[in-house]
C-alpha cells in the first residue's frame, strides 16, 4: 500500500479524483445548490436557536434532506434535535457533520455597524448557521455525484446540536453512532481559508451551586450565610490557582445567579466554569483542584455546594493523511471573492476591528498548510477519537474577525458568509469523492488513526455517564 503522507504529497494539489468520464463536475454540482445554501443559512440565522432548543433549525435540515431522498432518523442519542440522514445502501461510509446552535447574549443585524436587535437575545456569532447550510449542500452534492456515477458508497449527514457548551456530538459518539463510519468530515466558519492540521483543547464545564441561609442583610446579618460569598470565595481561589497552571491551561467563568436584592442575603448562587487544556488527563487533574476550591469556599463561608457537569470534550485527534488531501482540495477550489458591494460592506466592518483587521484580500487566499494547536474546544474532538476525521475552515467572516463577536454575527447573515459556506461545501465534496474512489487513502488514514490512538485505547468521555443536559440553555 502506498503512503499518502509521503508518496502523494507533491501530487495531491494537481490530481483529480478517479471518476467515470461522464461524471458531473462536483464543483458545478455545488454551485447549482448556491441558492439553497444561502436560503437555509439565512433562515437558521434568523431563528438563532440555542443548544438543544434548535427544533426549527433541525426540522428544516431534515426536511431538505428527505426531499433529496435521504432516510432520516431523528431524536438519536436521546436528543430531540439530533438526527442522522443517510443515502446509499453499500460501500464506504463517509460522514459530514452539521451544527446549528446559536450563542446566547449576543445580538446583531447584518449591518456593518453595531446594531443590537432588541427582540433577539442570541446570535450566530460562531457561524453555525453557515456550518449547517454548507454541510447540507455538501451532503446533497455528494449524493447527487454518487447517484450519477453509480459509485458504491453511503453518505451521511449528522445533525449535531449544542456544540456551544452542550457537547451534542459527545453523546452521539458515546451512543456508537460513528462506529461504522470510515471518515468524518467537518468544517467551520472563520476569517480565513485553511485546512491546517489543527488540534484543539480538551475541556469540561460545570455549574457550581452554593446554598446558604437568607436573612436581612442589615437587621440580622449574623443569621445569614451568603451563597454569593461562596461563589466569590471560589472565584478568588481559582484566580490564584491560575498562577500555578501550565501554559495551555484556560479557565473562565460567569456568575449566573448571585441574588436579587442587596439587603437580602442570598441563599442561592451559581457560577458556571470552563476548564481547558491540550491534554484530557490534565483537564481531569485541573478539575480535581477546581472541586477543592469549591469545597474550601463552602467550608470558609458556612455554605453548602454541589455541582453538575454540563459538558466535556476531548481534544481533536489530527489525521495528517487526510489533512494534506483536504488542503489540496481547498486549493483546488480557491477562496472567497467579493463583489464591489460586498467589499464596501467588508471595508466598513474592517474599520471596527482595530488592530485585528487584516487585508481583505486574505479572504481569497489559502493559508499555508501547517500543524497547530487551536485554543478553542469542540465536540468534534470526540468524533475524531471514534473515526478518522478531517476539517476545513473558510473565510465566511471579514478577515481579522474574531469568533463570538457581533461582527461574526453580521457576516454570518450576509452573502459573504454564504459564499464561504459554498467554498467549504466544494472542498468537502471533493474530499468525499476522493475517499469514495480511493481505498488506499482510506486505508492510510485508518492506519494513522490506529497508530495515533494506540493499541490499548478505550474511549472515555469527559462528561461521564450523565444524560444530555437538554435544559442547560433554558
Amino acid at each position: 500500500m502506498k503512503s499518502y503522507l509521503l508518496a502523494s504529497t507533491l501530487m495531491l494539489g494537481l490530481a483529480a479524483p478517479t471518476m467515470a468520464q461522464d461524471a458531473p463536475d462536483p464543483v458545478a454540482v455545488v454551485d447549482a445548490e448556491a441558492d439553497r445554501t444561502e436560503r437555509v443559512a439565512k433562515q437558521i440565522w434568523d431563528w438563532a436557536e440555542l443548544g438543544y432548543l434548535e427544533l426549527r433549525s433541525s426540522n428544516l435540515l431534515q426536511s431538505e434532506l428527505r426531499s433529496e431522498g435521504f432516510t432520516v432518523t431523528e431524536g438519536v442519542a436521546g436528543i430531540p434535535t439530533a438526527f442522522v440522514a443517510e443515502w446509499g445502501a453499500e460501500g464506504p461510509v463517509i460522514a459530514v457533520l452539521a451544527e446549528y446552535d446559536a450563542l446566547p447574549g449576543i445580538s446583531q443585524s447584518t449591518s456593518a455597524n453595531r446594531d443590537v436587535l432588541a427582540d433577539k437575545g442570541a446570535g450566530h456569532a460562531c457561524g453555525h448557521n453557515l456550518f449547517a447550510a454548507g454541510s447540507l449542500t455538501a451532503a446533497i452534492a455528494i449524493k447527487n455525484w454518487l447517484q450519477a456515477t453509480g459509485t458504491p458508497g453511503r453518505i451521511r449527514l449528522y445533525g449535531t446540536p449544542a456544540e456551544e457548551g452542550g457537547s451534542g456530538k459527545v453523546y452521539m459518539t458515546r451512543a456508537g453512532l460513528f462506529d461504522d463510519v470510515d471518515v468524518a468530515i467537518h468544517w467551520h466558519a472563520a476569517d480565513r481559508n485553511s485546512a491546517a492540521a489543527r488540534t484543539s483543547l480538551a475541556n469540561r464545564s460545570a455549574k457550581f451551586r452554593f446554598k446558604g441561609v437568607s436573612a436581612h442583610a442589615a437587621g440580622a446579618p449574623e443569621r445569614g450565610r451568603s451563597a454569593l460569598d461562596g461563589v466569590e470565595a471560589m472565584n478568588m481561589m481559582v484566580n490564584m490557582m491560575r498562577e500555578h497552571t501550565s501554559m495551555d491551561t484556560r479557565i473562565h467563568y460567569v456568575i449566573t445567579e448571585g441574588g436579587k436584592a442587596p439587603n437580602v442575603i442570598p441563599d442561592f448562587a451559581e457560577v458556571f466554569y470552563y476548564v481547558r487544556h491540550s491534554s484530557a488527563d490534565e483537564v481531569r487533574a485541573l478539575w480535581a483542584r477546581l472541586e477543592d476550591t469549591a469545597h474550601g469556599a463552602a467550608l470558609g463561608t458556612g455554605t453548602q455546594v454541589e455541582w453538575e457537569i454540563i459538558h466535556g470534550n476531548n481534544p481533536l485527534l489530527v489525521n495528517e493523511t487526510l489533512a494534506r488531501v483536504m488542503d489540496a482540495k481547498l486549493r483546488q477550489v480557491g477562496g472567497v471573492e467579493y463583489t464591489p458591494e460586498e467589499r464596501a460592506w467588508a471595508e466598513d466592518i474592517s474599520k471596527t476591528l482595530g488592530d485585528g483587521a487584516l487585508p481583505l484580500e486574505s479572504a481569497a487566499q489559502i493559508q499555508p498548510y501547517n500543524t497547530m494547536l487551536g485554543y478553542g474546544s469542540t465536540d468534534v474532538g470526540d468524533v475524531s477519537w471514534a473515526t478518522p476525521t478531517v476539517g476545513v475552515r473558510t473565510a465566511t467572516w471579514v478577515p481579522g474577525t474574531s469568533a463570538h463577536s457581533w461582527q461574526a454575527v453580521a457576516a454570518s447573515g450576509n452573502s459573504i458568509g454564504a459564499k464561504g459556506a459554498q467554498v467549504a461545501a466544494k472542498a468537502m465534496t471533493l474530499m468525499a469523492i476522493e475517499l469514495f474512489t480511493d481505498p488506499e487513502l482510506r486505508a492510510a488514514a485508518k492506519a494513522e488513526f490506529d497508530a495515533s490512538r494506540g493499541e490499548d485505547y478505550e474511549y472515555v468521555s469527559l462528561l461521564g455517564d450523565r444524560d444530555p443536559p437538554l435544559d442547560y440553555r433554558e
